[in-house]
């Protein structure tokens, strides 16, 4: 279905130390590095804590986007948190996995 074509994003977003109840904003910076226009049609989280934003038109070869991701560590638990975020798009391959990771303290 359409053109395949190729990106290169971050594979994970560090956050650093944040305090339990803070939101964390990750950002992704996508580039399209195939010939096709690149069409990010999902992105996902593996749980409620975490909500995505994605580019809504296509990125052309060459050019890059951002894909946001916000974490709420009220919703996830103290320590070492490391959360997903799947991208489906018209790139080969066509589901990328990024992670955001974060040290959660104990507010």
């Amino acid at each position: 279905p359409g053109n395949r074509t190729t990106m290169e994003v971050d594979a994970e977003f560090d956050a650093g130390e944040k305090v339990k109840g803070e939101f964390i904003t990750a950002k992704f910076n996508v580039t399209n590095t195939g010939d096709y226009p690149l069409i990010i049609s999902d992105v996902s989280a593996g749980c409620t804590c975490t909500v995505a934003k994605k580019p809504e038109e296509p990125v052309a070869p060459g050019e890059s986007a951002e894909i946001v991701a916000q974490v709420d560590t009220d919703k996830t638990g103290v320590g070492s948190v490391v959360k997903s975020l799947r991208i489906v798009s018209n790139a080969d391959p066509s589901v990328t996995v990024v992670k955001i990771k974060a040290l959660v303290l104990k507010n």
